[in-house]
């Protein structure tokens, strides 16, 4: 079936919720209007203003009530409506829900997802278009993943929801409309936190995650066209990160380039450059390089386009990496 990445999540909380009634979504407008993106578009019409609640304007009382309800026995997957709102809630996430598995000595479960749109390409304002997902994958006790494409949106999210441990689970707003071919009827093909080779190649690898993956296919398929040969990977999980898979690929194609939409400063980018130096320094035939949005808060909508990644900066540090 055809389907966008935003309807694909809609059936996969759908599944969810089927699959376990003390699964319950919070959050802000997502219950009669359907959430700003439409993702939760039906669902309290379908299963009641008890288990699909519309919550106040508050991320740090959204989080600390989904919280409370996980040590309770419930599987709540809360919405943050935009990236930038989720600050509010920061210290409920990294102070209380990260860490209370280990507080307890493993005896308190916390099975709970916050579901984050984030990064830019839509053309909103401040505060709507940004990348924290390096705040949470620094925090020990979190898993972190986002998904590319409306088939890993729908079983994704299930797989999340069905975890005991808390997900971060960032999804680019930018692909919300994205459509694909997804069956509902499968099951996942590989495990939460493995990455996926999208495409073969042996001349440099190409790793990104989120809304650039679609840019990093465009760019290798551009590569491709002028005669070199790029294997892109598809990260899906940020922490825990599948190091084997991008090792393996690597050691194959001697070169790597990573992107991402945040900041290149401290970015996830930085982490997997130091662990894929330290396992393949002796296939590498070129430095590891970066290509990320720019050390500067997000830029008006008019100049976001000058601060995404987009397929001539990817190749053009392909192009230095094949160059070395």
């Amino acid at each position: 079936m055809i389907t966008t990445f935003a309807a694909a999540l809609n059936t996969g909380l759908r599944r969810a919720m089927e699959d376990e009634p003390k699964v319950v979504l919070l959050g802000e407008d997502i219950g009669k209007l359907g959430g700003v993106f439409r993702v939760t578009d039906t669902l309290q019409k379908d299963f009641g203003d008890n288990r699909v609640i519309d919550t106040p304007l508050a991320e740090s009382g959204i989080v600390g009530t989904a919280f409370g309800m996980a040590l309770r026995g419930y599987r709540p997957v809360v919405e943050i409506q935009f990236d930038g709102f989720v600050y509010p809630a920061f210290d409920q996430i990294v102070s209380q829900v990260a860490k209370i598995h280990y507080r307890t000595g493993g005896k308190v479960k916390a099975p709970l997802t916050i579901r984050i749109p984030f990064g830019g390409g839509i053309g909103a304002v401040e505060h709507h278009s940004e990348s924290p997902e390096v705040y949470f994958a620094h925090t020990a006790g979190l898993r972190v993943v986002s998904p590319s494409t409306p088939a890993d949106a729908y079983h994704m999210i299930r797989q999340a929801v069905s975890l005991d441990d808390p997900v971060v689970f960032f999804e680019p707003k930018r692909r919300y409309w994205d459509k694909a071919e997804v069956d509902f009827h499968s099951e996942p093909d590989l495990p939460l936190h493995k990455a996926r080779v999208l495409t073969e190649g042996t001349d440099a690898t190409v790793l990104a995650y989120g809304g650039t993956v679609a840019t990093a296919l465009t760019a290798a398929k551009i590569a491709g066209e002028e005669g070199n040969s790029i294997e892109v990977i598809d990260l899906r999980s940020l922490s825990p990160l599948d190091v084997d898979t991008v090792a393996a690929s690597v050691d194959k194609t001697g070169r790597l380039v990573i992107v991402h939409e945040a900041p290149v400063f401290a970015g996830l980018g930085a982490e997997i450059a130091a662990r894929i130096t330290e396992r393949c320094f002796y296939h590498l035939e070129a430095p590891v390089l970066r290509v990320g949005g720019y050390d500067i808060p997000y830029p008006p909508a008019k100049l976001e386009k000058h601060h995404l990644p987009d397929p001539d900066r990817i190749l053009a540090a392909v192009d230095r990496c094949l160059a070395a």
